[in-house]
């Protein structure tokens, strides 16, 4: 006899990344205890465009999860629960009958519909849009991907004529695989990221579908993020019945990982780019100074409303450093360049390789480097680098606080680009808050197992999840106000150079 999910000894979490996807077995001590991932292609058709293979995504899906479970030594009957977390924004549309979709995943990067979201603006949309969905106009949310899907690709209408076309985020796409098709859903923090949905009432809108001519009959259930949603196939699984649960959104699964589940909170992950998101409990807040307003989780999974700001360019200025410039070798070289000097000696780089996020906002604006003399050289760049991402946190984490009217105490973080010291001292020096950096990697796909395991029983309350244990190390400003202020001007004068535009829309 197969014993019940409830006495079952682990959880599953599906990260479905930009780049990679990974499968992470967890314990009831919140350990994870094993993990496999993959990288996918990128697919660019042309300059700004950016597309995934939805069929590659989901054979990645199984055999990840696979090899996680070969790795523990484990089996699909040892699974109390299945959790997913994904990158959000990212398009897929599909044959309801088939499950074969009618294009390539359009991702969250793709800029192809720019020039349709800058006549949104122009015609006046962006105070009623930001005040349903709390987002600014962008090409980086869902609707206008599957707008141009509608209009550009005939079998996406051949087979919305014939009640079979399906939409949904990565997570909609993967958790319709993984049901066999029975469970056609998104949660409140991916359907909040797709410019379609109204955060207030919590359901999708009419009139926003209306403008961006979507078709309600193709949008997925909207479901919390801690509830049960359905089963995985047991064609699967070989034949082990596992519930799928914790559904959230990458940012908010990070959120939700390092315990911000309260008012006042937030987190910064520094990956490719930066994401930083703070807790503003049941009230929303909108912004004036280019922060999205969405939903997150609190403690018991339920939504929550949170800012959030998006850096576009964080590890990948450090890339390109590495790439295109030759500046270091390995990554363990990047501190020790940074250390080599004293100062950052008046070397600003402002990372706006394809615009910049929050609090900006401008499309626009490119990189730039600025105060180079006859002595700079790959230190200063790999140091303006990694203050650069210090910079543009900051200048968020200014707008939050300002917005919400909350104090910020601490910033918790995550990521590959945190391994770096120089980079947290920064941090802390410049925000003049401690910054706490954990040595778990994985505090996304943690979020969402923890939501997941809270669904369906495997730990009886947050106080539980609270309790686990948890290695931290914390950084402490130590700057004078006088040099923060200095530096501050400088970065301030450096980006004034490469904005488009004066002021936020």
């Amino acid at each position: 006899m197969r014993s019940s999910p409830l006495n079952r000894s682990h959880v599953l979490v599906f990260d479905h990344g930009t780049t990679s996807i990974r499968a992470c077995i967890m314990d009831a001590s919140g350990a994870i205890i094993a993990r496999h991932q993959r990288n996918f292609e990128q697919i660019y058709p042309q300059p700004g465009w950016v597309e995934h293979n939805p069929a590659e995504l989901w054979e990645i899906t199984l055999q990840v999860a696979r090899a996680a479970l070969q790795e523990a030594g484990l089996g699909w009957e040892n699974l109390a629960v299945a959790g997913l977390t994904n990158q959000r924004e990212t398009v897929i549309l599909w044959d309801s009958e088939t499950g074969v979709p009618v294009y390539n995943a359009i991702v969250w990067q793709c800029r192809r519909t720019a020039p349709f979201c800058e006549a949104l603006k122009r015609q006046g949309h962006g105070p009623m849009i930001q005040e349903k969905t709390g987002l600014v106009i962008d090409a980086y949310f869902s609707a206008s991907k599957i707008r141009w899907l509608l209009q550009n690709v005939p079998q996406a209408q051949h087979l919305l004529a014939r009640n079979r076309l399906l939409f949904g985020t990565v997570d909609t796409y993967i958790l319709w695989k993984l049901s066999g098709g029975q469970c056609h859903v998104s949660d409140v923090t991916n359907a909040s990221r797709t410019m379609l949905f109204n955060i207030h009432q919590r359901d999708w809108d009419s009139e926003l579908l209306e403008l961006f001519e979507i078709p309600a009959a193709i949008l997925p259930k909207v479901v919390g993020s801690c509830e049960q949603i359905g089963m995985i196939d047991p064609a699967f699984t070989n034949g082990v019945s596992v519930p799928l649960a914790g559904i959230v959104g990458d940012q908010q699964a990070a959120l939700h990982g390092q315990k911000c589940w309260v008012p006042g909170t937030a987190k910064s992950t520094y990956g490719t780019g930066a994401f930083l998101v703070m807790n503003t409990g049941q009230t929303p807040v909108h912004s004036s100074q280019g922060l999205l307003t969405t939903l997150g989780t609190d403690a018991l999974g339920k939504p929550a409303f949170a800012l959030e700001g998006a850096i576009f360019f964080a590890g990948a200025a450090l890339e390109w450093l590495n790439k295109k410039l030759d500046a270091f070798d390995h990554v363990r070289e990047i501190d020790t360049l940074a250390h080599s000097l004293a100062s950052n000696e008046g070397v600003y780089l402002v990372p706006a390789f394809a615009g910049l996020g929050a609090p900006y906002w401008d499309s626009d604006a490119r990189g730039a480097v600025f105060g180079i003399t006859q002595d700079t050289g790959k230190a200063h760049l790999v140091r303006a680098a990694l203050e650069s991402m210090a910079y543009q946190t900051q200048a968020v984490l200014a707008a939050m606080q300002s917005e919400a009217g909350l104090t910020l105490e601490r910033l918790r973080v995550d990521g590959g680009v945190t391994r770096s010291d120089f980079l947290m001292q920064f941090l802390a020096d410049i925000l003049n808050v401690p910054v706490e950096r954990t040595d778990d990697p994985e505090l996304t796909a943690k979020g969402a197992g923890y939501l997941a395991g809270l669904a369906v029983g495997f730990w009886a309350n947050p106080q539980a999840i609270q309790s686990l244990p948890e290695p931290v190390q914390r950084f402490e400003p130590r700057m004078s106000a006088q040099e923060r202020e200095r530096l501050l001007t400088g970065w301030h004068q450096a980006v004034s150079r490469v904005l488009s535009k004066p002021s936020f829309e």
